[in-house]
């Protein structure tokens, strides 16, 4: 989950997130202390003016400054680019000083010059987070907590606790900045993790609906069809090669 963007990742999946941007990575159930799956990640942090806001002002810097606005959207690096910057990055780990930095430039020439990335987060729900500074901790508790819950009941105090937060004014933080309720947006959780489930093809619907947390049958069907304009059944003919 990245700003008010859902989705799936994967082996070798790219991301370039700019500062304060709320967002949560969490594994699917099998992968827990108990089943032995390891899942980890390459990560490079660093500041904008880590070299200094002079240098990044030079002309030769102004190609990159465009790709960093974008930046504050969270984007997903593709194709060509995606993979011979995860090679730079593995390269990178042993390295120190000068020869480490040199590849971290190597990786700002790539991204600079490229279009292989997908935006992440919307742009409303981006001028909305900027508006208020504080909600970043509170949107990743609260996301994440959806998402290590969301197969079963989450009430409105539950959820509302979490973040530390009266109902009321819970629900009016919610709607401003997810630009849906909590119950539209579990939703869409849900639906999300039955889409995945009915690719793989290795449970009915039935079994689909109450792994995603919904215990009656009609109201799955009729919240799917909502997000998706058909039904699981007809999603999942869809995928048929």
């Amino acid at each position: 989950m990245v700003g008010d963007h859902i989705g799936y990742f994967q082996e070798g999946d790219l991301v370039f997130m700019g500062p304060r941007l709320p967002h949560v990575w969490v594994n699917d159930p099998e992968y827990n202390a108990q089943s032995g799956l390891v899942t980890d990640a390459i990560v490079i942090h660093f500041e904008e003016s880590f070299l200094g806001k002079s240098f990044m002002n030079i002309p030769e810097m102004g190609v990159l400054r465009k790709f960093l606005a974008l930046s504050n959207r969270g984007m997903a690096i593709t194709g060509n680019t995606r993979d011979k910057i995860n090679a730079l990055m593995i390269k990178m780990l042993p390295l120190q000083g000068l020869h480490r930095l040199a590849l971290l430039f190597e990786i700002f020439d790539m991204l600079s010059g490229k279009s292989e990335y997908e935006l992440l987060a919307s742009q409303e729900y981006i001028e909305h987070i900027q508006a208020d500074v504080n909600c970043s901790d509170r949107f990743s508790k609260v996301t994440e907590y959806i998402m290590l819950n969301f197969d079963r009941d989450i009430t409105l105090p539950e959820i509302a606790s979490v973040a530390n937060m009266a109902i009321t004014s819970f629900c009016n933080f919610f709607k401003e900045h997810y630009r849906v309720t909590f119950v539209e947006y579990l939703h869409k959780v849900r639906i999300g993790h039955a889409c995945k489930l009915l690719r793989e093809k290795k449970q009915n619907v039935v079994e689909v609906a109450n792994e995603c947390g919904f215990n009656n049958l009609a109201n799955f069907n009729r919240q799917f069809k909502k997000l998706k304009n058909m039904s699981p059944s007809e999603y999942r003919r869809t995928l048929i090669v």
